[in-house]
């Protein structure tokens, strides 16, 4: 379902220079335990479904790190880009509270780490929002293979398994992470599903 089109094939062409940091806690085989730093999110709403939301999303955020903001200063593309349900209610501090709502779709990718809140470049879209992250223990899992909705739905089940199966509690809803370029051969993609989970048990 996320198919490709020309300007994320363009723009991921030169992804990846830097992902959000994490350090792993625990490993177990494509699973993992990790902490995550406080980051910055440049994020979007779409419409549709898990694909159509994925492409048409893309090209806004694209545009603003390209320059389409109020500095007109253009920022260095960072993995993953990040795709999830939309919550009832966004807000601009705290973690979303996602929930499926009328097919709507949260996208977004991580500022580098040199930005915060305040010095990231202020959006003149108004369909793009910057969001402060904080840090977070995250459950995660990787796999390869085609980027559609059945491939993301049976890891995200197999992640909440572990995650049962290791004591642990679910503190957010899942989120899709995707690392490479659209013309990446689907057997050597990194996708992964990440569920924030309580540090407290």
């Amino acid at each position: 379902m996320l198919t490709t089109i020309v300007t994320m094939s363009g723009a991921m062409d030169a992804m990846a220079v830097e992902e959000t940091a994490y350090s792993v806690v625990k490993k177990d085989q494509h699973f993992e335990i990790r902490d995550y730093a406080p980051h910055v999110l440049a994020e979007t709403i779409a419409d549709g479904d898990m694909g159509q939301a994925g492409n048409s999303s893309f090209g806004v955020l694209f545009r603003y790190i390209s320059g389409s903001n109020q500095s007109q200063t253009k920022v260095a593309m960072t993995a993953p880009v990040s795709q999830q349900p939309m919550g009832e209610k966004i807000s601009m501090t705290a973690p979303v509270s996602q929930q499926r709502v009328q097919d709507k779709w949260v996208v977004s990718f991580a500022m580098p780490a040199s930005y915060t809140l305040e010095t990231a470049p202020k959006p003149t879209d108004a369909r793009v929002a910057l969001r402060q992250i904080p840090a977070r223990r995250i459950a995660s899992v990787t796999y390869s293979g085609l980027w559609t909705e059945k491939n993301y739905l049976q890891h995200k089940q197999e992640l909440e398994v572990w995650i049962r199966k290791n004591g642990l509690s679910a503190s957010g809803e899942p989120v899709l992470a995707r690392y490479n370029p659209p013309f990446t051969p689907w057997f050597l993609r990194r996708n992964e599903v990440l569920i924030p989970i309580s540090t407290t048990h």
